[in-house]
């Protein structure tokens, strides 16, 4: 069962469940039995959008098994002071707008309580006879409980969901308790931009570290036997991988990175051609260099084909400063010009790094989970949010969007409609 397959049969349950009559409740669900009578009722005060509210909760009795069982409110959640739309705001807040725990719990408790910031945007409203204590313990116990669901789910998660054979890879470091350092491993599909399942490792400079993050996207449904290219930056771990495990697989460097690894040797080169110069004379030199440089880079790093590269790569190792640089990209050619090939259509360029951008919001680089098993259950939420949620309709001004107002779920042929990912999850 896929991940919207989970979110389909929850949904549904809590439809059938809103829809049941009191007759239907007679029935006992240990024996079947409609020997059954009413046997007493409690009352629960859990907290709404509204406010606190009362609500009673029938108990029965059957005469068959002699079992007691209480009527199920979907609103509720089992031994929660706060209703299940709280809980779903709570964590869709936090994951949607980005902001820390302790801000989610305020603006929910204010609205709740008729407090604190609401007294700020309604300053003629009367005061409340009952405050809300919602806290951001509570927020983070409830995220991770989702967190908890979302590994569950893990097995079969993407499973007949697209067609990867391109795919990203990259990681994000974070801080846990007592300065521990870990890294959040990702692989996307390059097409579709699906998020496989993320593990949470030590470094990403052993090869063991990545094996298990392409055996968690494989246990979520990834063909790992169809995989034609990845995309990295360059992490010695990875290399070492594909070379073991993805020995067919063809490895594109990210182009981003590779300039972000030149620019030591471009200003090697350019102080070097300067070296026997003074005052502005040197500063011009330097910047003819690296101009010149620079653009024989761009004509094999961009090149369209194989000939163009050999052709800009000769043009560099004959420059004057131009050597060293021109050995190394000969060195690395191979998986510059990887996407070229027709075997590795749809392959990204670019590793998928801009997916951390709205992780970071949320996460405080891991300062709040404290853990390596928090810090992975909730980038697991995290990656189930982003495949459920639609991108941006309106590009900005230096962003855009390849399937503006899809979410990757629809433009890898599972529209999950009315299913939301708090649905799969559970929530």
């Amino acid at each position: 069962m896929n991940i919207v397959e989970h979110g389909r049969v929850f949904l549904e349950s809590l439809r059938e469940l809103a829809g049941r009559t009191t007759w239907s409740w007679k029935r006992c669900p240990y024996c079947g039995s409609t020997l059954t009578i009413q046997n007493g009722s409690y009352v629960r005060q859990p907290w709404f959008f509204e406010g606190r509210r009362t609500v009673r909760v029938q108990r029965h009795l059957c005469h068959n098994c002699r079992k007691s069982y209480s009527e199920r409110v979907p609103e509720l959640v089992g031994g929660s002071w706060y209703a299940r739309e709280v809980q779903r705001a709570a964590i869709d807040h936090w994951l949607h707008l980005g902001t820390s725990l302790r801000r989610t719990a305020e603006v929910l408790r204010s609205w709740m309580g008729r407090q604190e910031r609401w007294r700020m945007w309604r300053p003629l409203d009367d005061d409340t006879d009952e405050s809300c204590y919602l806290a951001a313990s509570t927020v983070h116990r409830w995220l991770d409980g989702a967190g908890k669901k979302a590994k569950g789910t893990v097995p079969g998660q993407l499973a007949g969901i697209g067609q990867a054979q391109e795919l990203g890879t990259d990681g994000l470091w974070a801080k846990l308790k007592g300065k521990a350092q870990r890294v959040v491993l990702l692989v996307v599909d390059s097409v579709t931009g699906l998020i496989y399942p993320p593990v949470v490792a030590q470094n990403e400079k052993s090869a063991e570290s990545w094996q298990q993050a392409f055996e968690r996207a494989q246990q979520a449904g990834l063909d790992l036997d169809g995989v034609r290219g990845v995309t990295s930056d360059g992490a010695q771990g990875l290399q070492a991988y594909l070379e073991r495990g993805l020995e067919w697989a063809q490895h594109q460097r990210c182009a981003w990175h590779l300039w972000r690894n030149l620019g030591a040797k471009l200003a090697q080169a350019a102080s070097t051609a300067a070296q026997a110069l003074n005052g502005e004379e040197a500063k011009q030199v330097r910047k003819r260099v690296c101009d010149e440089l620079g653009k024989l880079i761009h004509g094999v790093v961009d090149a369209q084909s194989y000939d163009q590269a050999e052709a800009a790569l000769a043009a560099l190792r004959g420059h004057p400063q131009g050597a060293a640089i021109g050995n190394q990209l000969n060195v690395q050619l191979d998986q510059i010009l990887a996407h070229q090939l027709p075997y590795c259509q749809g392959l990204q360029r670019v590793s998928p790094e801009w997916y951390w951008r709205d992780f970071r919001q949320r996460l405080s680089h891991g300062r709040n989970h404290r853990t390596d098993q928090r810090l992975e259950r909730a980038a697991l939420v995290w990656a189930i949010y982003h495949n459920f949620e639609p991108a941006q309709r309106r590009s900005e001004r230096k962003r855009h969007y390849r399937h503006p107002g899809q979410s990757a779920l629809q433009v890898a042929g599972v529209p999950p409609g009315q299913v939301s990912y708090l649905d799969a999850l559970g929530v």
